[in-house]
C-alpha cells in the first residue's frame, strides 16, 4: 500500500463510530473485498472511491455503515462463528451491508437464507452497494473522462440488454439471429429439406454439396449469422476491461465453441477439396456444423431465466455433487440386487434384459427418476418388489437436496432481476439529468 501515513504499521477502520485496528499486511489479503481494496489505493482520490472519508493524521478510514452489522460480519470472516442476521435489524438492511463489504447470500446460515428469500419475495426489493458506472468515470482524470464514459456505455450496451435503447435493439437483433440459426439447423435435418436441396444433382455433386457450407440457401444464412456473432464477439473483446477475464467467462467460451466449428469446416473444405478424403471429412464437417446448437446458450445473455439457471448451478455445485453421489450409490445397490433376482438365481427362466449389472443400471436410473420407458422391467415377484422400493427410494433421494437448490434459485433470480432493474434505473436517471 503506497498511500497513507508513512511508517504506520497499522490502519484504523472507523465503521459507524466503531474503530478497528488492522495491520497493513493483514489488509492486503483481508477476506472482505471492500477492505482489501484499500491496499491498492495510490492516492486520496482512490481511497475515497472505497470509503466515505479519510483522516490523514490518524490514518483512519471512515465508513458510514451499520457498526453492529459490520461487527457480525467481522466475526464471521475471522472464523469466530457462522454468519447470521444481527438482532433487531431488517434482513434486507443486513443483506445490503453484506453486499457492500463483499459477501453474498450464500455465506449466510441456511435458516437465515430462508428468511432472506421469504423477505425478498414479499417485498420484491433488492439492494446493491454500487450503482453501475459510478466508479469508472471517477477513476481517471478530467481528460480521460469522455473516452472512459464512452467505453463504459459501449460495455453496458453489449453486456446489459436493459441498460439503454441501443442495448435492447442490439439484444433483439442477436436473439433474432440465434432463432433463425436454430430454425435453419433444425429444418436442414428434415428429409424433405434434404431431398429438395439435392434435387437435380448427381451423386458426386450431392456429396460435395452437403460437405461445403455456403453453397445452399441455408449455408448463406449460416454465414450471415456467423458473421454477426463473430463481429459481436470481437467488439465485446476489444471494449472489455480485462481481456484475460473476458476469455475465461463461460458464456464467452461458449461463443467461441459455437463460432469456431464453422471456420474449421471452411478450412477443411478448402484443404480437402474434392479428393478421396472428402467423404471422411464430410462426417467431421457434419459433426462440427451440428455444434451450432451451442448458439442457443447465447440466449442466456438476454434472458434472466437462463442466467438464473447458470448462477444456481454455480452456487449449488456441492448440492449437485451430493445428488449425483446419492444416485450413484443407490444405482450400484439396486442394479446388483436386480441382476441377482432377475437373472442370477434362475438361469433357465432368467430375464435377459438384466443379464449384467451395467444393463441393470439403465433400469435403475429410469426407475429412480420415475421415467419408466418400459423397454425393460422385472418379471419375478422379488424383482417387482425391489422395483417398488427403487422407485420410492429415488423419489426420496432426489427430493432431499431440492430444498437447498430451490432457495438458491429464488435468491439468484431476485439478484439478477433487480440487477437488471438497477441498470434501467441508472438509464432513467441519466436521461433525467
Amino acid at each position: 500500500m503506497t498511500f497513507g501515513r508513512s511508517g504506520a504499521a497499522s490502519v484504523v477502520l472507523n465503521v459507524g463510530g466503531a474503530r478497528y485496528s488492522l495491520s497493513r499486511d493483514l489488509l492486503k489479503d483481508f477476506p472482505l473485498r471492500r477492505v482489501s481494496r484499500l491496499h491498492g489505493c495510490r492516492s486520496e482520490r482512490d481511497v475515497l472511491e472505497v470509503c466515505d472519508d479519510y483522516d490523514r493524521e490518524r490514518n483512519e478510514y471512515f465508513f458510514d455503515r451499520h457498526s453492529e452489522a459490520f461487527g457480525f460480519i467481522l466475526l464471521y470472516v475471522r472464523g469466530h462463528g457462522k454468519l447470521r442476521f444481527a438482532p433487531r435489524m431488517c434482513e434486507l438492511s443486513f443483506y445490503n451491508e453484506m453486499i457492500y463489504w463483499g459477501l453474498e447470500g450464500a455465506h449466510l446460515e441456511y435458516c437465515c437464507q430462508r428468511r432472506l428469500d421469504d423477505r425478498m419475495s414479499d417485498t420484491y426489493t433488492f439492494y446493491s452497494a454500487d450503482e453501475p458506472g459510478r466508479e469508472e468515470p471517477r477513476a481517471g482524470g478530467a481528460e480521460a473522462a469522455p473516452s472512459r464514459r464512452w467505453l463504459e456505455r459501449m460495455r453496458l450496451t453489449f453486456e446489459e440488454p436493459t441498460s439503454s435503447l441501443a442495448a435492447q435493439i442490439l439484444a433483439s437483433v442477436s436473439v433474432v439471429f440465434v432463432i433463425v440459426s436454430m430454425v435453419v439447423l433444425c429444418a436442414s435435418t428434415l428429409p424433405d429439406w434434404r431431398a429438395a436441396a439435392a434435387d437435380n444433382r448427381s451423386l458426386d455433386d450431392r456429396s460435395r454439396y452437403s460437405a461445403v457450407p455456403g453453397r445452399e440457401p441455408s449455408g448463406i444464412i449460416e454465414a450471415i449469422c456467423i458473421g454477426w456473432f463473430t463481429a459481436e464477439c470481437i467488439v465485446r473483446f476489444i471494449i472489455s476491461k480485462n481481456k484475460c477475464e473476458f476469455v475465461k467467462r463461460p458464456l464467452n467460451i461458449i461463443d467461441l465453441l459455437a463460432i469456431t466449428p464453422y471456420y474449421i469446416s471452411v478450412l477443411m473444405t478448402v484443404f480437402t477439396g474434392e479428393n478421396s478424403q472428402l467423404q471422411r471429412a464430410g462426417v467431421t464437417l457434419r459433426v462440427l456444423r451440428m455444434m451450432r446448437i451451442f448458439w442457443v446458450i447465447k440466449l442466456a445473455r438476454h434472458f434472466i431465466g437462463l442466467q438464473t439457471l447458470g448462477l444456481t448451478l454455480k452456487r449449488c455445485y456441492r448440492e449437485m455433487v451430493m445428488l449425483l453421489v446419492f444416485i450413484c450409490v443407490a444405482m450400484a445397490i439396486f442394479s446388483a440386487l436386480s441382476q441377482l433376482l432377475e437373472h442370477g438365481l434362475d438361469l433357465e427362466a432368467s430375464n435377459k434384459d438384466f443379464a449384467s449389472i451395467p444393463a441393470a443400471c439403465w433400469w435403475v436410473i429410469i426407475s429412480m427418476t420415475t421415467v419408466g420407458y418400459g423397454d425393460m422391467y422385472p418379471i419375478t415377484m422379488p424383482g417387482r418388489i425391489l422395483g417398488g422400493v427403487c422407485v420410492v427410494s429415488g423419489i426420496v433421494l432426489l427430493a432431499l437436496p431440492i430444498t437447498f437448490i430451490y432457495h438458491s434459485f429464488v435468491q439468484c433470480y431476485h439478484e439478477l432481476k433487480f440487477r437488471s432493474a438497477r441498470y434501467s434505473r441508472s438509464l432513467s436517471t441519466e436521461f433525467l439529468n
